[in-house]
């Protein structure tokens, strides 16, 4: 087992549970209304939810690898260009001149349950995200990774929601995340952007490759 591929999928798992997103959003308004323990509690539920679209997003991506790289190629190039605009509305993205209301949550648990596991996009950014960081190995990927690529980004999840628990519960954080919500964003795009130009890298010269006969 190649140890970058391992790496490459950890490190996904905690950009995909870092980032700004929905369910980050989510989190910070519970933990800002009800502290740790209930933020905690949702990051639990919605961990849930990563594990089954963590899970078919490497189902797919090991799938079209084993049929062969230059679908792996397509499937990069759209993830790559998907990441891309993620990461230009975030750029752009401008606060609201609406106010925000916050709704209590009184099951944090089964909240976050539900919210990871009908989060509709939930899907497409895992498959953008790991194809992003392990494109650059493609012809490695088998079915007996599977397993070991699966836990490896849940790990890194689980990294990225044990930060997001240590600061929602403190009232500094929460003060200046609100205050520069939106650099955040903008930040978080510019992330993004830089993860879907790794997958064009890699991924578009594959598909001006001649194919031998």
């Amino acid at each position: 087992m190649d140890l970058s591929l391992i790496g490459s999928a950890a490190l996904a798992g905690f950009v995909y549970g870092i980032t700004p997103g929905p369910g980050v959003l989510a989190v910070l308004g519970i933990g800002a209304a009800s502290g740790r323990r209930a933020g905690a509690a949702f990051l639990i539920g919605h961990l849930a939810g990563d594990v089954l679209w963590c899970g078919l997003a490497l189902v797919a991506i090991i799938g079209v690898t084993t049929i062969g790289s230059f679908v792996f190629d397509v499937l990069g190039t759209v993830s790559g260009l998907y990441l891309f605009w993620l990461g230009w509305r975030a750029v752009r993205v401008k606060r609201s001149s609406d106010g925000r209301l916050e709704i209590p949550v009184h099951r944090p648990l089964l909240h976050g349950l539900t919210f990871g596991i009908t989060n509709p996009k939930a899907y497409p950014v895992a498959v953008a995200t790991l194809t992003a960081l392990l494109s650059a190995k493609a012809g490695m990927l088998t079915w007996g990774m599977l397993p070991a690529l699966l836990v490896a980004s849940c790990l890194g999840g689980v990294l990225a929601y044990a930060i997001l628990v240590a600061i929602i519960g403190a009232s500094a954080v929460r003060r200046t995340y609100r205050r520069y919500e939106v650099a955040i964003t903008r930040a978080s795009g510019l992330m993004f952007m830089g993860f879907a130009l790794n997958a064009l890298y890699h991924a578009v010269p594959g598909l001006f490759v001649p194919k031998r006969a």
